[in-house]
């Protein structure tokens, strides 16, 4: 029966939220381990002059498009601007690899453009399962470029090619991409107060 009072629902996603959090933040030491580090060496890229470089699908598109504003331009203070960008933003670069290459080429073709060396990727998935991500992360791998994921899903494929993944311990795609942004929005103003 669908529960037709929206509070009550709420209140059952809010638990849920919590639940996740929980096995996040006690169950999973290597996860916050690599979390730590994805923090710790991306202020030493942007301090060399290297990128951040962002990507998903769907809504992680958008939230890479999020996370590289914050960055750009500031998350909650003015500062100097830091080089954060999102693979999902240029329309005409993502169609024409697709039509030219193939969807699962659109980020991994942009990275082999745009990507050095000392780089740092991150690569936003609720299913870690994308081919894009996963030939992204091999060019990155390729290139010399750190590789970080937030995923879902026991990490899907995609946690095979990531050096440093962080997995949200769930299945449920909201949920996933709440946490997700949460997570990316904490790295912002980490970058921020120490960049």
């Amino acid at each position: 029966m669908i529960n037709k009072n929206p509070i009550n629902l709420l209140k059952k996603e809010i638990t849920f939220f919590k639940e996740v959090i929980l096995n996040f933040e006690n169950k999973s030491p290597q996860q916050l381990r690599n979390y730590q580090k994805l923090c710790e060496y991306s202020l030493k890229a942007l301090k060399k002059n290297k990128k951040i470089i962002f990507f998903g699908n769907g809504g992680s598109a958008a939230d890479s498009q999020h996370l590289a504003t914050e960055l750009t331009v500031k998350y909650k203070k003015k500062r100097k601007a830091f080089a954060g960008i999102a693979l999902s933003t240029d329309v005409s670069a993502i169609t024409a690899t697709g039509n030219d290459f193939g969807f699962k080429y659109i980020f991994s073709r942009q990275l082999e453009a745009l990507g050095n060396s000392g780089d740092v990727v991150i690569a936003l998935t609720t299913s870690g399962n994308s081919e894009n991500l996963i030939e992204a992360c091999k060019i990155a791998n390729k290139k010399n470029i750190l590789t970080f994921c937030f995923s879902g899903n026991k990490g899907g494929k995609l946690k095979k090619y990531v050096k440093y993944p962080i997995i949200i311990p769930s299945n449920n795609t909201a949920i996933i991409q709440v946490i997700e942004l949460m997570i990316g929005q904490v790295f912002c103003e980490y970058i921020e107060n120490h960049g």
